[in-house]
């Protein structure tokens, strides 16, 4: 584990450790076995990334703390699934776009797309909601979830952040590392999808 910096933010009631991190915590006291194998696996496939502990981001607010000492930007990450609850999909975002059901329906070819139950978020990726990420797709061994990625992502985020399949901790990782080492590893290939900014 090795420290990068120390800054405070101001949170209020929301507690953000002010420091950034590299590798697997060195105390693991009180860390989710899941949380642990996400390290885990990273560094095995020597992915750097950078590790903010806080409270649960329960709000929109407590995550654009995080993202500001990340120095990202928002990214949302939607479960969806199909009317028929057959095809089930990990939409990623910029945090900012409104999302529009009807556009991306058209584009994968799926009609009535809509929020899927928890159930299937723990089911397949192992995670629970407010946690929603794209390293959960280590988890889905039977290839259930199809990753749709918008092209806004890929084209002007050079790091993403995401949780460690949980959300008491965020990571930065670099965009490319995620696409040319971590989702190969995983056998999850991705469908861009261009979302509009406005109707």
């Amino acid at each position: 584990m090795t420290q990068i910096t120390q800054t405070t933010i101001s949170t209020d009631s929301f507690y953000l450790d002010p420091t950034l991190y590299t590798g697997r915590p060195a105390d693991t006291t009180g860390r989710l076995p899941k949380e642990l194998c996400t390290y885990d696996l990273l560094d095995a496939l020597h992915i750097p990334y950078w590790r903010l502990d806080h409270d649960a981001t329960a709000t929109i607010e407590a995550c654009h703390d995080v993202d500001k000492r990340l120095d990202i930007e928002i990214c949302k990450n939607l479960f969806l699934c199909n009317a028929q609850k057959t095809d089930f999909y990990l939409l990623m975002m910029p945090g900012h776009k409104k999302f529009k059901t009807a556009r991306l329906s058209k584009q994968i070819g799926s009609s009535r797309l809509s929020f899927a139950a928890p159930e299937y978020m723990e089911e397949f990726l192992d995670i629970t909601p407010g946690s929603v990420s794209v390293l959960g797709l280590m988890n889905d061994k039977h290839l259930r979830v199809r990753l749709l990625i918008d092209k806004d992502v890929i084209d002007h985020h050079a790091f993403i952040g995401c949780h460690p399949c949980i959300n008491t901790a965020s990571l930065k990782i670099r965009t490319q590392d995620i696409l040319d080492i971590f989702l190969p590893y995983v056998r999850h290939p991705y469908t861009i999808v261009d979302l509009p900014w406005e109707d």
